[in-house]
């Protein structure tokens, strides 16, 4: 898509969130018709279940119904926002799965003695809240443009091409930052010992 045909998608966007933000059903099945498809790739990429990837999008869309209003041109294309919403709930998916799926390793009519725990001790934690730290402060220690591509790419599971609009910096620029703050985040993590 050229860019011209990109800023006129996202007037477009930005004028079907305005009407949703008044209540016209119309607007919002335009917005759904528009939107869903790329909405529904994010949400499938990152929880790489197609049922489970429908179900994201329609919560999202349930969503952005309700706070449509809240959207502020100012601070983001529309695109951008509502991929925000899919990725937020998507990632909130995959937290609630990883707590609903743990693990009761024993069963219990066992003696607690009985086998070995694989609760952490506290030494354990305790180098856990030490690698906490240390991760912390190289993270901390990234350069702005970096810092900011890394995070957006693992908090939101932002591919390169996604990074550079969503950044408006060029493609070679965002692979530039990504690569070389992971070499620089590596060197720092090493040379802080953090158990990997």
């Amino acid at each position: 898509m050229n860019d011209a045909g990109g800023a006129q998608h996202g007037s477009d966007l930005r004028a079907l969130l305005a009407r949703v933000a008044q209540a016209d059903e119309r607007a919002f099945a335009e917005l759904y018709r528009q939107a869903s498809p790329h909405l529904y790739a994010i949400a499938l990429r990152i929880v790489r279940q197609a049922p489970l990837a429908e179900e994201i999008v329609q919560e999202a869309f349930v969503s952005i119904w309700h706070h449509a209003g809240t959207y502020d041109a100012a601070k983001s294309q529309p695109s951008t926002w509502l991929a925000s919403i899919v990725r937020h709930r998507a990632l909130d998916h995959l937290r609630r799965r990883e707590v609903d799926t743990v693990a009761i390793d024993r069963g219990d009519d066992e003696a607690p003695w009985e086998g070995v725990s694989d609760a952490p001790s506290p030494v354990d934690m305790l180098l856990a809240g030490a690698d906490a730290r240390a991760i912390r402060d190289c993270v901390d220690a990234l350069d702005a443009g970096p810092k900011q591509a890394i995070a957006l790419a693992f908090f939101h599971g932002f591919s390169h091409s996604e990074l550079a609009l969503h950044l408006a910096e060029p493609l070679g620029t965002v692979k530039s930052w990504v690569r070389r703050g992971l070499e620089r985040l590596r060197r720092c993590l090493d040379g802080a010992e953090v158990t990997r």
